[in-house]
């Protein structure tokens, strides 16, 4: 690390490396309500912002004329983000956008690269991801605070470490060849998701599925009846009961185990993600109240999760074969012990019936919640021929999918490994190559 140099923010900014880093709108005229709209500017929050990229399905839009009276926070492509309040550290790089601009909230900075000569975009982003800066940052924002934040006068007196720009772009590459990889993964295990979901919904929500002729059910004339509990017509001779006659239903601990600084992971409902669990942002607990939760919630291989809190909804399967974690907030449904009917439940956990069964039992004024009593009572639509014909016939694409899910969790492994290698100086992008090739 012989030539790399230590610097401020504010010294790159008073050296015209980076421009002057720019937050999110503030005052009246941040939107709000009806200011939303179905496409347009993209208005993207901390919460958008996941596993380094911008969760564009997930942010809100607003117009072009309601963009024109902010006064900030017009981020552009190759503009480095980075989150300072509540969710402090999460980054992402603003990619090729239709749009000339996204628009951020206060809860986001931009970083924008003046002298491309100096300063690498890509580099900045993982440097900020360097578990050194992480902990600054958040010792500074006072993390774990609900009011943890770090503006933007307090961000320019943050230092990183710059090596020459010839390595910073090699280091970039590492590490962002494997996030290129992952998020291949990602899009393929989405288009083979749709692909599932499309068979289940022809199969259980239109009732097409092959008839003993082999022709689509419901069209060619099959017989319906209507179902009290489902408040819709299902096939004659389906049953419909409540889940928890069909699988085990249980919740998480209820408590709040103290975080310690090493040890097994909670996972509680805003760590789950349908793209994986966020391990990096759940606490540690210790080994006596990780046996303790599991007296009564141990997850299993072939487990499936739903968040019952927050963001409620979010199903989990859980093909992972060493589990070191435990859940709060969370259901947890038995499917290992019944493996012949796991891709069944997660798609019927995720489907039309669920949805509008949550529309009638989610609870609470201000934190919307769904009991453990509502979930075990939920209307089940069964008919075991059926479903296993449904298993047999999504079962490579299931396959497929954990796969992929596998393989990103080993380059996602990877990157975390050499990420502070690189950035402490410990190993160079030539030994790296030299070891590969050994």
């Amino acid at each position: 690390m012989n030539n790399w140099v230590n610097v401020t923010i504010k010294d790159l900014v008073k050296q015209g490396v980076i421009y002057p880093p720019m937050d999110g709108n503030h005052g009246e005229t941040h939107p709000k309500g009806d200011d939303f709209q179905e496409d347009g500017i993209p208005f993207v929050m901390s919460s958008d912002i996941n596993q380094g990229t911008i969760k564009f399905d997930k942010c809100k839009y607003i117009s072009i004329e309601q963009a024109s009276i902010l006064r900030k926070g017009f981020s552009k492509t190759g503009d480095v983000l980075l989150t300072h309040k509540a969710s402090i550290g999460r980054t992402a790089i603003v990619p090729e956008i239709e749009t000339e601009y996204i628009m951020l909230t206060p809860q986001v900075t931009y970083y924008r690269v003046k002298n491309k000569d100096v300063l690498n975009n890509v580099f900045l982003k993982y440097y900020f991801d360097f578990g050194s800066f992480q902990e600054l940052l958040a010792l500074w924002a006072g993390s774990g605070s609900t009011r943890a934040y770090l503006g933007i006068t307090a961000q320019q007196n943050l230092s990183i470490r710059l090596p020459k720009i010839n390595e910073q772009k090699k280091i970039a590459k590492v590490l962002s060849d494997l996030d290129v990889k992952i998020e291949i993964n990602n899009k393929m295990n989405a288009e083979l998701e749709a692909m599932a979901k499309t068979i289940y919904d022809y199969w259980f929500v239109q009732f097409d599925f092959p008839n003993k002729n082999g022709k689509p059910y419901k069209t060619s004339g099959g017989k319906m009846v209507f179902n009290e509990e489902l408040k819709r017509e299902i096939p004659e001779g389906w049953e419909v009961n409540e889940i928890n006659q069909v699988i085990e239903v249980k919740d998480g601990t209820h408590d709040s185990p103290k975080p310690v600084e090493s040890g097994c992971k909670l996972i509680t409902s805003k760590h789950l993600k349908a793209e994986g669990l966020d391990f990096e942002k759940a606490n540690s607990i210790s080994e006596e109240d990780y046996i303790n939760i599991n007296k009564r919630s141990k997850v299993h291989t072939g487990d499936i999760l739903f968040s019952m809190i927050g963001n409620i909804g979010t199903v989990y399967k859980i093909e992972e074969k060493n589990i070191d974690f435990a859940i709060k907030n969370v259901a947890l449904y038995k499917t290992s012990s019944q493996l012949d009917i796991k891709n069944y439940v997660y798609m019927y956990l995720r489907g039309y019936d669920m949805q509008r069964y949550m529309g009638n039992v989610i609870a609470g004024s201000i934190q919307k919640f769904i009991g453990l009593g509502s979930l075990r009572k939920m209307p089940f639509m069964n008919d075991s021929n059926t479903i296993q014909r449904f298993e047999e016939k999504t079962k490579a694409i299931f396959e497929e999918m954990n796969i992929l899910k596998t393989q990103n969790q080993k380059l996602a492994e990877l990157r975390d490994w050499l990420l502070p290698m690189l950035m402490n100086g410990q190993v160079s992008v030539e030994e790296i190559k030299i070891k590969n090739n050994a």
